[in-house]
């Protein structure tokens, strides 16, 4: 099984395949003749570019807490990822699951063995026995999509939280915080696989640009959230609380332990902590307990063929897209945007004083090195040629039909519409990149320069749904997210951009494409 096969097993915001279409793509490429280093003769290189205060009043303060707000004032935690939570947690239910296949004496023995080899208080208690129970019950095929996709991404979590000092099991707060989708974003702008706020990411040393976000990089994000939560676990000197605190903020906790009368245990302030933090440490320990119990519970994950360790990064000596590497190197796009996520536009730029990298398939790497001289001056000549300046983004408020002419390739598209090749697959359902003479295909422009074509395309922009796509009405109580787990493989991301939703605001009665076929 590729990687390519993986990702799309594995990546609920995609069902696409990575087939490539050299036929097309022949037709407006050009050949450039290089040798390579190891000796072999000349080689043909093809390339196709591509182009988000009271009174006086004596009051006696809590001195325990009073000496926690001191010292994250000093730390200047004045942004915290208070709103980070998923709904599943802030609406978390602790009502008894029926579940026999684990007994109650089962889990808490098994239970105990973890609390002995971690240093989180993983002790029974009936609300996190219904968490676990209604996990297993109602989520295994999603776990088991984590459970898959954490083969690629723990071993880059372990390493950072190693050299941190940071328990590994805190590995399983990505999966809380975002079901690991590195560019994932929640209501209020947190983003990435730890979900930084702005000012917090930046904090620790995470830039964002128009053209990087290092929120979404796994190895910079780990790294930044390892050292907050070292700050926070020398704050607290609990990591249950130093987990509470990465959720809600060090205010939150530490009024909570006032309201509390001054313990320090996570399950006794539990009730004074905001409603999606008192679902937060239950949602982790229940992950950590499936995945250190996946096998007794029967999870059958899929393996990659393609891991972390195989992949390596190159320095970039000038700007390149992911498209041009995409038709140079023969991989798909879909799998350069999962190996480098922080890329907001697909495009690596060159900035003087920073470290801007290419992460790819190790046996690309030596075809991309043997060539770079070549390769760089190809995307030179290519980017002169853009319209300048670079595409500007508009709303996805208007589309046009396109229709497939001799020649075309979803590249070459692409770039003529300042979108990407993986919008214009998910917009028109495809699982491939192959493309036929008079297809139409729906896109939205995001391009200078199209506001005729799209006033011209008005009469395409109906909302007619195709009779080959499932569709899922607005109930009262639905959000984006809730919608999402009823549809497995359906991602909020999905919803959002089969039906060009930009916020997170639903009306009773809408209907909503749920899935493309």
């Amino acid at each position: 099984m590729t990687l390519r096969l993986f990702i799309i097993a594995l990546l609920v915001s995609t069902t696409l395949g990575f087939a490539q279409t050299k036929d097309s793509i022949i037709a407006k490429r050009q050949i450039i003749k290089d040798t390579v280093i190891d000796g072999q003769s000349q080689v043909k290189k093809e390339i196709a570019p591509v182009i988000d205060s009271l009174s006086k009043i004596n009051l006696e303060d809590h001195q325990l807490a009073s000496e926690i707000d001191e010292k994250w004032l000093e730390e200047l935690y004045s942004t915290s990822l208070y709103d980070t939570i998923y709904n599943s947690i802030r609406e978390m239910e602790y009502d008894t699951v029926y579940f026999p296949e684990l007994p109650t004496d089962t889990l808490k023995s098994r239970l105990e063995k973890l609390n002995a080899k971690t240093p989180f208080n993983i002790e029974y208690n009936p609300s996190l026995e219904s968490v676990i129970k209604g996990y297993l019950k109602n989520r295994k095929k999603h776990l088991e999509t984590l459970m898959a996709l954490s083969e690629y991404y723990f071993p880059m979590f372990e390493r950072e939280l190693d050299n941190h000092d940071i328990p590994l099991e805190v590995k399983y707060l990505a999966i809380v915080e975002s079901a690991l989708k590195p560019r994932a974003k929640s209501r209020v702008g947190a983003t990435g696989l730890w979900q930084f706020m702005f000012a917090t990411g930046k904090m620790y040393g995470l830039n964002v640009s128009s053209y990087v976000d290092e929120r979404s990089d796994p190895i910079k994000s780990t790294e930044a959230a390892s050292k907050y939560l070292a700050s926070l676990y020398k704050i607290f000197g609990d990591w249950d609380l130093a987990l509470a605190a990465y959720n809600s903020g060090p205010g939150n906790v530490s009024k909570a332990i006032r309201r509390s009368g001054g313990y320090q245990n996570y399950w006794n302030i539990r009730h004074n902590l905001p409603r999606e933090t008192a679902g937060y440490l239950p949602a982790f320990l229940a992950t950590m307990y499936i995945f250190e119990y996946a096998k007794e519970h029967g999870f059958n994950p899929k393996k990659p063929e393609l891991t972390y360790i195989q992949t390596d990064t190159i320095r970039v000596r000038e700007m390149i897209s992911l498209d041009q590497v995409s038709e140079l190197l023969e991989v798909p796009i879909e799998e350069l945007q999962f190996l480098n996520p922080s890329y907001k536009l697909d495009i690596i730029p060159h900035i003087k004083g920073e470290n801007y990298t290419l992460r790819l398939p190790r046996e690309k790497i030596g075809l991309f090195v043997s060539n770079e001289d070549s390769i760089y001056k190809y995307v030179r000549a290519e980017f002169a040629k853009r319209e300048k300046p670079l595409p500007q983004f508009f709303d996805n408020d208007t589309k046009v039909t396109y229709r497939v002419k001799s020649g075309d390739y979803l590249g070459k598209i692409a770039r003529q519409y300042g979108v990407r090749v993986s919008q214009i697959k998910q917009w028109n359902g495809l699982r491939s990149n192959n493309l036929r003479i008079g297809q139409r295909l729906t896109i939205y422009p995001r391009k200078p320069g199209f506001q005729t074509s799209l006033s011209s395309n008005k009469s395409t922009s109906s909302n007619t749904i195709d009779p080959n796509t499932k569709t899922y009405k607005v109930q009262k109580g639905d959000s984006l997210w809730s919608i999402s787990q009823k549809f497995p493989g359906v991602s909020v991301q999905n919803i959002r951009e089969w039906n060009n939703i930009s916020g997170s605001n639903l009306k009773i009665g809408m209907t909503l494409v749920v899935s493309k076929q």
